[in-house]
C-alpha cells in the first residue's frame, strides 16, 4: 500500500514555514483525463525543463526589449527630423512596449507553471479543478484552464 503524499504546514510555533518537499518528484499525483497515461518521471522533467529554457528564454528577451525602450524613450527627446521620423520613432517605441509587456506576461506565465509543478497542481484546471489533459500540457505547457473553460473565456 502507498503512504499518503502530504505537504509540509507553516509551523504554528516558530512564525517560519516548513519548506514543503516537490511533490513534482511523484509524478503520479498530476491529473490526467481518465484514459491518459499517468505522467512519468521523465514526461515531467521533460516539462520542468522546457519550461525553464523558456523562463530562460524569456528573461533574456526581455532584457534585450527594455534595452530597445530605452533606446528608443532616449532618442525620442531628440527632436530633430522631420514628422515622419518622429511617427516612425513612436510606431516603433509602442511596438517594442507592447513586445515587452507580452514578453514579461508570458514570463509570468512560465513561473507559474513551474510553480503548479512544485506544488503537485499541474494539469489542473484553476477554474473548475478537473484535469486539463496529459496532451494538452505536452502541447501547451504553461496552460491553466481545462478546454470547455478555455473557450468559455474566448467566447466572452
Amino acid at each position: 500500500m502507498a503512504a499518503k503524499k502530504t505537504v509540509a504546514q507553516p509551523a504554528a510555533t516558530s512564525g517560519s514555514p516548513v519548506p514543503a518537499a516537490p511533490i513534482a518528484a511523484q509524478p503520479d499525483v498530476l491529473a490526467v483525463l481518465p484514459g491518459e497515461e499517468p505522467w512519468t518521471t521523465e514526461e515531467v522533467e521533460e516539462a520542468r525543463a522546457e519550461l525553464f529554457s523558456e523562463v530562460e528564454r524569456l528573461k533574456a528577451e526581455l532584457i534585450s526589449s527594455e534595452a530597445a525602450v530605452a533606446g528608443l524613450m532616449r532618442d525620442s527627446g531628440d527632436s530633430t527630423g522631420d514628422e515622419a521620423d518622429t511617427g516612425s520613432k513612436n510606431i516603433t517605441r509602442e511596438y517594442e512596449l507592447a513586445l515587452a509587456a507580452n514578453t514579461r506576461e508570458t514570463l509570468t506565465q512560465a513561473d507559474h507553471a513551474l510553480q503548479r509543478l512544485d506544488e503537485g497542481t499541474y494539469g489542473l484546471c484553476e477554474v473548475c479543478g478537473n484535469p486539463i489533459g496529459k496532451a494538452r500540457m505536452q502541447a501547451f505547457p504553461r496552460a491553466t484552464l481545462c478546454l470547455d473553460d478555455k473557450q468559455r473565456q474566448e467566447r466572452r
